[in-house]
């Protein structure tokens, strides 16, 4: 029995005693799912988010810095990935730490690490694929994000173009913060529900209409005709999905209700994923603050390796899965 079913019973409960619905079958799945969704998704997202911020309280940005300053920059760069994990939720929110890499002196292929890394895998993302596919689902994505992150930071350091990065960019200062310092444990648990309200303030729209679009795929949209045309044996399909993607700009919160609603319908998961890599690390909005620091040359170089990155992990998600 899911942990999950005394959930399922209250979304059963609302939908068929309280909103009386019985006899709409349509509109009964469609409020049944976007009840279970959201309340499940808000208890999960409260419970994570609240225990990586406990962690984050024991990193500062200088250590941050510190760390990823280490001789090797392998390392460097698959720890950097790493901390993407706990750091910003989304790549806009992602940049002024990622200029404070470069302030201090981190390797820019490092940098490059973080920044994908961090909107495309991070706590939210983490819970919502969990609660929404499961944990193999989760792992393996995880994994293949990580994969992107590392590579991407590899590759670009190879290439040496410290050169298409404007010079005021190393001069900007990343403000201090909280985190870090000598706190009780009282301090930082104060610390931690703060900060999980905080996050849960800037993202539960986005987790709303996400399930909402969701919910209504789910109950209104037969299921052979999404499979018809984005199924696994759509070789373009991956390609479009990335593509669609990239003028797009939400956070994890948003699209993954979205796309688990899609896999559910019988578009391939690993098409699914692809959009959700291209709307959370090649968004749009992303690449117009960053064109405030560094040359169209190098944003388009960071894209396409990234892009390449995510064409395969779908395909590969298509292909064992």
């Amino acid at each position: 029995m899911s942990i999950f079913y005394p959930v399922q019973l209250l979304a059963d409960w609302l939908t068929f005693d309280v909103f009386r619905l019985t006899g709409k079958k349509l509109l009964a799945s469609t409020v049944n799912f976007f009840i279970y969704d959201t309340i499940k998704i808000f208890i999960l997202l409260t419970v994570i988010i609240f225990a990586v911020s406990i962690i984050r309280t024991f990193l500062s940005p200088e250590k941050i810095r510190g760390i990823l300053s280490r001789r090797n920059k392998y390392i460097g760069n698959f720890l950097a990935a790493v901390l993407g994990i706990i750091t910003p939720f989304c790549s806009c929110s992602a940049i002024p730490l990622f200029l404070g890499f470069m302030e201090a002196g981190i390797p820019l292929g490092t940098t490059f690490s973080f920044l994908v890394s961090s909107p495309m895998i991070n706590e939210v993302a983490l819970v919502l694929l969990l609660g929404s596919f499961g944990l193999k689902v989760a792992l393996i994505y995880i994994g293949s994000g990580l994969i992107i992150a590392i590579f991407s930071g590899v590759l670009i350091g190879k290439l040496k173009v410290e050169n298409l990065v404007e010079d005021f960019a190393f001069k900007n200062k990343l403000n201090s913060s909280e985190s870090g310092i000598k706190m009780t444990w009282k301090e930082r648990f104060n610390y931690a529900r703060s900060y999980t309200g905080q996050i849960i303030k800037k993202v539960w729209y986005f987790i709303l209409i996400g399930i909402g679009i969701g919910a209504f795929i789910h109950g209104y949209v037969p299921v052979d005709f999404l499979a018809r045309y984005a199924g696994a044996d759509k070789w373009y399909g991956v390609i479009v999905a990335t593509i669609i993607g990239i003028p797009l700009y939400s956070n994890a919160a948003g699209v993954i209700p979205l796309v688990s609603a899609l896999a559910k319908k019988g578009v391939a998961i690993g098409t699914t994923l692809s959009f959700m890599m291209a709307v959370t690390a090649l968004s749009l909005p992303e690449f117009l603050i960053l064109k405030r620091v560094m040359k169209t040359k190098l944003i388009l170089i960071f894209a396409g390796i990234v892009g390449a990155g995510i064409l395969i992990t779908g395909y590969i998600f298509n292909f064992i899965l």
